[in-house]
């Protein structure tokens, strides 16, 4: 792959007309229509880790979000300079003007995107789907497996948040998606291979630890993959090499999380603030400014400031030394062979830290029984709701069964012009693109435990 050619300008669906915009780039205007987008705002009521309290404020995976395009955009310039000092004979001027000037929005896009294809309830929806499906009751999973091939049945039985996201993008808009550029669909898919050949974590390629793209979004990612000259490294397997910016947006979303989940518990009084102190402030240590740090926070009398200048301190630091490992690996990115991500190439000492941190949280946060609570409800809600529209996806002609046809309305309506297939991810669409708060209601309104009023 070549820096010069990894980026495009071209947009699914469209025929690439000037817009006329001469205040904003081609890429800005990605970020502006996802932004804009009902499926971004949805994101507000999606929990993070923990369930959205009343009164105090955590992480939802839009707030997550925001701070995650904010470091990347900080990645993206960072890398854009360097990039261009280091290819200053093989880059053209245009190039030379996207990577200082437009690189940092393609990755602020694209963060602001990553999370876009993750159902209610977060990584227990994406489980309770798999399960759903992996459990069917025989006679549905004949009569599924029949009329699916083995790739349309693995992109049920192996969902997946990211493969979900290309989804969402391309297809579920307007039936047309957002029209967004080449590059930043190619910067958000993670595993650019299939269901049923990706979850393969043996072949040692980070490209296909999961998957990212359903057998009828195939198409698309060859087209983005042809124009930007990314690897193909089987066809028959639809595997490709990552494109190197995801690599930028990886980084961006594993040093905002590292971070603050631990933020969020200390805010519900899960850990104290010493302990996370105690946390941080060891990457400051071979820095010289862990000292400068300590007089900063005994000048601020709110644990929550200082915290949240620890935390400031921290995501500069480690945008900086993911930045240098970026860099350091750019043959291993451009021929495809990089096959791990950023955070775990920096410096061992920070990297020993992190893992501490890890360990801390999945111990004492991800563990903690309201998180626990949260995901037992996920499965509960979501299989409970799978149940009930799959049944009546494949036995349409019973009472019950149109009267649930009949909430899924739009671009979400099953009907005989679909194939099977497409009316199970239909309903899917449905179910995932649900707030948390939605897909409760939902549930319990249907099911009987709470009676739907006349408005």
């Amino acid at each position: 792959m070549h820096w010069q050619t990894l980026f495009s300008n071209k947009r699914l669906y469209s025929r690439n007309l000037q817009s006329g915009d001469e205040v904003r780039g081609d890429y800005m205007r990605d970020y502006d229509r996802l932004i804009f987008s009902s499926q971004f705002r949805r994101l507000q009521n999606k929990t993070q880790v923990f369930p959205l309290p009343g009164a105090t404020f955590v992480h939802n995976r839009l707030t997550h979000s925001l701070e995650v395009a904010s470091v990347g955009r900080s990645l993206g310039r960072a890398v854009g300079e360097k990039i261009v000092a280091n290819n200053q004979d093989s880059l053209t001027q245009n190039a030379k003007d996207f990577y200082r000037f437009e690189l940092s929005d393609v990755i602020q896009t694209a963060c602001i995107a990553h999370d876009i294809g993750n159902p209610p309830f977060g990584h227990s929806g994406e489980e309770a789907i798999r399960t759903y499906f992996a459990n069917l009751p025989l006679d549905q999973k004949d009569r599924i497996t029949a009329e699916l091939s083995e790739n349309e049945f693995n992109d049920l039985l192996k969902f997946e948040g990211n493969a979900n996201a290309f989804r969402v993008l391309t297809t579920l808009f307007l039936n047309n998606g957002l029209k967004l550029t080449y590059t930043t669909l190619a910067s958000i898919v993670k595993y650019p291979i299939d269901s049923t050949n990706g979850f393969d974590k043996k072949t040692g390629k980070i490209s296909t630890k999961k998957s990212g793209f359903f057998e009828q979004e195939i198409p698309f990612y060859e087209t983005i993959a042809t124009e930007l000259g990314i690897i193909n490294f089987d066809q028959s397997k639809n595997q490709y090499a990552r494109h190197p910016f995801v690599f930028l947006v990886e980084a961006a979303d594993d040093i905002c999380y590292s971070i603050i989940d631990l933020e969020d518990a200390f805010r519900l009084n899960i850990v104290s603030f010493e302990k996370v102190k105690g946390l941080l402030l060891p990457f400051f240590e071979d820095e010289k400014t862990a000292e400068y740090l300590l007089k900063q926070m005994e000048e601020i009398q709110e644990e929550k400031q200082k915290l949240s200048l620890l935390r400031a301190m921290l995501i500069n630091l480690l945008t900086q030394k993911c930045t240098a490992a970026y860099m350091e690996n750019e043959a291993a990115l451009l021929s495809g062979e990089l096959n791990k991500p950023l955070i775990e190439l920096i410096d061992s000492k920070s990297q020993i830290l992190l893992e501490k941190i890890s360990d801390f949280s999945v111990t004492y946060i991800y563990n903690h029984r309201s998180v626990i609570e949260k995901e037992i409800a996920g499965y509960n809600v979501i299989g409970g709701l799978l149940d009930e529209f799959v049944t009546a996806v494949l036995n349409p002609k019973s009472q019950k069964s149109r009267k649930m046809l009949q909430l899924l309305t739009g671009q979400y309506a099953n009907n005989e012009d679909k194939t099977l297939y497409q009316n199970l991810l239909s309903v899917i669409d449905y179910i995932s693109g649900m707030t948390d708060l939605y897909a409760v209601d939902l549930y319990r309104k249907i099911t009987g435990i709470q009676i739907p009023e006349i408005r």
